[in-house]
């Protein structure tokens, strides 16, 4: 196990997943163990939303939640991520709540299409869960190269969020090795801060739907004029389902309810 590895192991995979003989490779896609729990939360934004969200997510998570630095990347494609580490795992169910805690708070006016939040529940593929790949990683689709970078160069990333050459891996690991792991009192401590924003958002909705319009509106509002303008269940089921605005609770249950209709023939 190289320096990179063990930094890797240290923050963000399942504990003892990197035994004797194996490389990073083999651990890209257990970021979630098998018992559905991960130690990695990712908020990865686009590109064309700016850094400016990333960074009130960057310092608020810091400066009013006390939680340690999440360490910032570049997705190798078109944006930037932001990697928290947790001491201890959590169920998958625990970390999407506390990432949309966290868009709520600090990305609310960010469009949901400008936003991933992983681990996510992939309605498409039975439920099953996705999350990110591990970074530094080459990116089939555009050929760069994801990678963790200093937060006071994040500007020199602006129009081109990527390395054109592997990173070193010695200079990865020295970056994460300043990231500290999120310990579950401060976990808790900070989903408690949060959830005056999650009540505030409940209250809202019980409220008749401003009348808003531009790119930074809350999706919620959007997928019920979808529903509103499409009577077909399927599609609404299915707006409801691929909505990151939406509870997890709500998109699972969709998902469910979409069953039915992927079992059935199709009809043209």
């Amino acid at each position: 196990m190289n320096q990179l590895q063990a930094e890797l192991q240290r923050l963000y995979l399942p504990h003892n997943l990197l035994g004797e003989g194996q490389n990073l490779a083999d651990a890209e896609c257990h970021l979630i163990d098998a018992n559905g729990r991960v130690r990695a939360m990712v908020v990865q934004v686009s590109q064309l939303a700016g850094w400016s969200g990333v960074a009130a997510l960057w310092q608020g998570v810091q400066n009013e939640l006390g939680l340690p630095s999440p360490a910032i990347a570049v997705s190798g494609i078109d944006g930037y991520q932001v990697w928290f580490s947790l001491q201890e795992p959590v169920l998958i169910t625990q970390a999407v709540d506390f990432l949309e805690s966290l868009r709520l708070r600090y990305l609310a006016e960010v469009a949901p299409r400008h936003l991933v939040l992983m681990p996510m529940v992939d309605a498409w593929a039975s439920a099953q869960a996705r999350h990110a790949r591990l970074v530094p990683a080459l990116q089939a689709e555009t050929g760069h190269w994801s990678a963790f970078i200093a937060p006071g160069l994040v500007s020199m990333f602006a129009e081109e969020p990527w390395l054109d050459l592997p990173p070193s891996s010695e200079a990865q690991a020295k970056l994460l090795s300043n990231v500290e792991s999120i310990q579950p009192t401060r976990l808790r401590q900070a989903q408690e801060r949060l959830q005056p924003a999650r009540a505030a958002v409940a209250h809202d909705s019980k409220s008749p739907p401003a009348d808003r319009t531009g790119d930074n509106n809350i999706r919620q509002d959007a997928t019920l004029g979808t529903a509103q303008e499409a009577p077909d269940p399927r599609r609404f089921l299915l707006s409801v389902m691929n909505d990151p605005a939406i509870e997890l609770r709500l998109r699972i249950e969709a998902a469910k309810a979409l069953l039915p209709y992927d079992e059935a023939p199709s009809q043209s």
